[in-house]
């Protein structure tokens, strides 16, 4: 018999509550797409609303891979990547449940004023807290606040203290009041700035440095990834948006960065349209 390692261990206990798991690399990321399915050609498409099952051997497509079937967790190709793992996630929309993700203590005290209580989980700089209900995930719909449920994964950090409440309309409205998206093609379409302002840069080496610390401020982040990423498309658009010297080739490298760190490209695209519409662009 295959000896089970805690975090497959970890998995297969979550599969048998009906949550489905899936492993993630160092810094939270889920496997990349193997060379057979690159793109999701293999039938796993988080890019849209219903997608097929995954029909890839291997768990290569985020949280459109994660599964309850222990046969899966505990077979080849899954097995080796359950050696590597650095931690489990799991697909909160695929068991029922929404995650909200709150940053930091500012996020955590409007949460206390504005909803009610349930099951929290201590995270390294914040909480999730866990309601019955599935909904749309949304990044960024307040400062320090994600939504985690149907396409989309949170890390597991164990059970969570408190009792479980029916997901709240309060947090339904929180999505609710998210500025519609744009779905364009991730970056030849995808909008960059409006245009027929004057530059105010003087300089392509000043544009250069702000796409430079974006990059390196998306690649650097250990936690919070929907949130960094919104937040520096958000920065990115507010300094060198209105004058339209954003190009395609700045907006790839951008969603690139956010991509290496397992943004997809839907995610990528609905963050640069939610800033744009923010910032009336």
């Amino acid at each position: 018999m295959t000896q089970q390692t805690p975090i497959r261990r970890v998995a297969l206990s979550l599969a048998a509550a009906g949550v489905p798991p899936l492993p993630l690399r160092a810094g939270k990321v889920p496997f990349g797409n193997c060379p057979a399915c690159k793109a999701n050609a293999c039938g796993g498409r988080p890019n849209m609303k219903t997608p097929g099952p995954c029909r890839c051997p291997s768990p290569c497509h985020a949280w459109a891979a994660a599964t309850t079937d222990p046969a899966v967790i505990v077979s080849p190709p899954w097995a080796a990547a359950w050696q590597g793992a650095a931690c489990v996630g799991y697909h909160p929309g695929g068991a029922g449940l929404t995650v909200l993700d709150l940053d930091d203590a500012d996020a955590i005290a409007w949460a206390h004023g504005a909803l009610p209580a349930t099951r929290t989980v201590p995270t390294t700089r914040g909480e999730h807290w866990i309601y019955r209900g599935a909904m749309r995930s949304v990044n960024g719909v307040r400062d320090g606040v994600d939504i985690k449920s149907t396409m989309a994964y949170a890390r597991y950090l164990g059970p969570g203290t408190g009792t479980m409440a029916d997901l709240p309309d309060a947090v339904r409205a929180l999505a609710a009041k998210e500025p519609p998206t744009v779905r364009p093609a991730p970056f030849a379409a995808a909008p960059t700035g409006v245009g027929g302002g004057e530059c105010r840069h003087r300089t392509p080496a000043y544009l250069e440095r702000g796409i430079a610390m974006a990059v390196q401020r998306i690649t650097e982040a250990s936690s919070a990834v929907h949130a960094t990423v919104y937040r520096t498309f958000l920065a990115v658009l507010s300094t060198h948006g209105p004058c339209g010297c954003l190009t395609d080739a700045h907006v790839a490298r951008l969603f690139t960065a956010a991509q290496s760190k397992g943004e997809t490209a839907r995610h990528c695209t609905d963050a640069w349209a939610n800033a744009r519409t923010r910032l009336g662009l």
